[in-house]
């Protein structure tokens, strides 16, 4: 029963709750990051096993398998099935392509673009896009993993969360890197690996401000996924073994091993998009195309399709010999290359970890005569795969934990944080990109992380420049151009032709100058030109700005509306392009760092 003494209370508590609700939510608030990431992972782990389910019912419809069974480790007698498969899939792959060419124009953002380009914005739409289009590929058995998906799905939704309650944009890129990491640590029940995901390939960068939301978005996302597919995510070894000093020695040759496979796969997907690409072949023909490939590979081998979950411990189990293993990684190599590269949707990051535990066990005979073989064929299995998986995706860190925490074992993490490091380091040195920003480079992009460049494209010729500007016309005297612009007036006016194109800049202490010089008398305006073909665009960012500035040795330029035209739109110097440079770094690297 209410009473007048305990309605101030009930008001008061609910000033108190909205009062709290602000606080924690607003901008910069770290415990709004916890609180929002709790959101995300709870969304993560949902989306991974959705995606899983649907997966997984496609394969057991499609293919006639079991609701349980693995599609990469089945024994499918209708060959027919599994070649027409993904054939039927890049059809409609295609068709889906061909919708959204009519009706999209604009390309797909993924979460490393996004958090180095665009401060962490996805859209949501195009995140649901992407995941039904990796969907249908993987759903068909072409050979790509749903990692992609889920990543994309994940940081979508997070990025969405983001917008809705106004963050900065430096909680924005964490809050993404909350989604990627709760879809990886779901998808291999690993929450330290989906956390040092997000540090190293999304976030591009660690920082305390990012820790408990990234670790705690990761660990729930792991929970959930746990309670939704049980152990259906779990990757389970075999016997280890004892690890010895001499083991180390061949585990930096796997590496070293993986890192020049990693690239030679990574440049037979881009052979393949180019060749593609050069093709009059329009790009929604092309999966069906690459559903021919992939479903007569996969008559010889059902280990090929999909993303071989199955097929790896299919092989971490069995003691095949190493013709076997060699046509088996000869075949998945193909059959991902042609996948990605003829338009399936996907990624190669399960694929590599598959992969790489082939390498690793191929590895095995030579091996034992490097050491006293003490290696057992899990360990270099398991080594193989973390290095590979560098190689390709990035992250040495990040395939370290995998390996921890699929192993729980510290000797065989050592023995892997050595490989990874051998195969990170080759891949930088002799090649420079992961498969990620390998695509970014070939479409012009110079992208190498998910590190915040985007405010430096943001910070625009056009967003410093002054507008105000003093400018004259070629043709008039020193007489009458001294009394138009008197000593004082500017530093530097701007001449312009006939056409009002831009012709030149003179300086007016120095013409001014000349006055007292009478060895060297310069009679025309013209003579006092300078800086004839040295000017800034307005699409131009600060640093490119900069480099101009270094190079003309010019303290102010000109800024031209185009090369056509050659209007002049303003002014901008060296010293104010400089000064806002400087605060722009300052500010990021305070907000990096919790101070902003």
């Amino acid at each position: 029963m209410k009473t007048l003494s305990n309605i101030p209370l009930l008001r008061l508590g609910h000033a108190w709750g909205k009062l709290i609700k602000k606080k924690a939510f607003a901008r910069g608030s770290e415990l709004g990051l916890i609180f929002s990431a709790m959101l995300i992972g709870l969304a993560a782990g949902a989306a991974v096993s959705g995606m899983s389910w649907i997966s997984r019912s496609l394969h057991s419809l499609i293919f006639g398998i079991g609701r349980l069974d693995w599609l990469s480790a089945s024994i499918i007698d209708n060959k027919l099935i599994v070649l027409t498969a993904p054939i039927i899939g890049g059809m409609l792959l295609g068709v889906v392509l061909f919708i959204l060419s009519r009706r999209r124009r604009r390309a797909i953002v993924d979460p490393i673009e996004a958090n180095a380009l665009y401060g962490g914005r996805i859209s949501l739409t195009d995140s649901f896009i992407v995941a039904g289009q990796n969907l249908i590929s993987n759903g068909f058995g072409a050979s790509v993993g749903l990692e992609a998906g889920y990543t994309q799905l994940s940081a979508g939704l997070a990025s969405k969360l983001g917008s809705k309650l106004n963050l900065r944009r430096e909680d924005m890129r964490i809050l993404v890197g909350c989604g990627a990491a709760g879809a990886i640590a779901a998808a291999f029940n690993a929450p330290l690996t989906g956390a040092f995901y997000a540090f190293e390939l999304i976030i591009g960068t660690y920082s305390m401000v990012a820790l408990a939301p990234v670790v705690i978005s990761a660990i729930i996302a792991t929970f959930v996924a746990r309670a939704l597919s049980g152990d259906s995510f779990l990757i389970e070894v075999g016997e280890i073994g004892t690890i010895t000093p001499a083991d180390y020695v061949p585990a930096i040759l796997l590496g070293a091993i993986c890192a020049g496979v990693g690239i030679v796969i990574m440049q037979g997907v881009a052979f393949i998009e180019e060749l593609a690409r050069k093709s009059s072949i329009p790009p929604y023909v092309r999966p069906a195309l690459g559903g021919i490939v992939v479903g007569l590979l996969g008559m010889v081998t059902p280990q090929v399709l999909s993303a071989g979950h199955g097929a790896l411990h299919l092989n971490l189990d069995s003691d095949a010999p190493v013709k076997i293993l060699i046509g088996i990684f000869l075949l998945k190599s193909l059959a991902s290359a042609v996948s990605i590269g003829s338009g399936f949707r996907g990624g190669l990051f399960f694929a590599s970890l598959f992969m790489g535990s082939l390498i690793g066990k191929i590895f095995g005979m030579p091996a034992d005569m490097i050491t006293t073989g003490s290696l057992t064929p899990t360990v270099l299995a398991v080594v193989g795969m973390s290095a590979l998986a560098v190689a390709i995706i990035g992250g040495p860190l990040t395939m370290t934990f995998l390996a921890l925490e699929i192993t729980a074992d510290f000797p065989i993490t050592a023995l892997v944080l050595a490989a990874v490091i051998t195969s990170s380091l080759v891949v930088r040195t002799t090649f420079g990109y992961s498969f990620a920003t390998w695509r970014f480079h070939l479409r012009g992009e110079s992208i190498r992380s998910a590190h915040d460049v985007g405010w430096i494209r943001n910070l625009t010729v056009e967003k410093l420049m002054r507008s105000d500007v003093k400018c004259a016309r070629l043709g008039v005297s020193l007489e009458e151009f001294r009394e138009t612009f008197p000593l004082g007036a500017a530093k530097r006016v701007i001449l312009l032709d006939t056409s009002d194109r831009y012709a030149g800049v003179v300086s007016l202490p120095e013409l001014y100058a000349e006055e007292a010089d009478t060895a060297r008398p310069r009679t025309r305006l013209e003579d006092f030109l300078t800086h004839h073909n040295d000017f800034l665009l307005p699409q131009m960012n600060a640093k490119q700005a900069v480099e101009i500035f270094d190079q003309s040795r010019a303290e102010a330029l000109p800024v031209i509306n185009n090369l056509i035209d050659r209007r002049v739109i303003g002014q901008l110097s060296e010293a104010h392009t400089l000064r806002r440079y400087s605060e722009e770094l300052d500010r990021r690297r305070r907000e990096a760092v919790g101070e902003a």
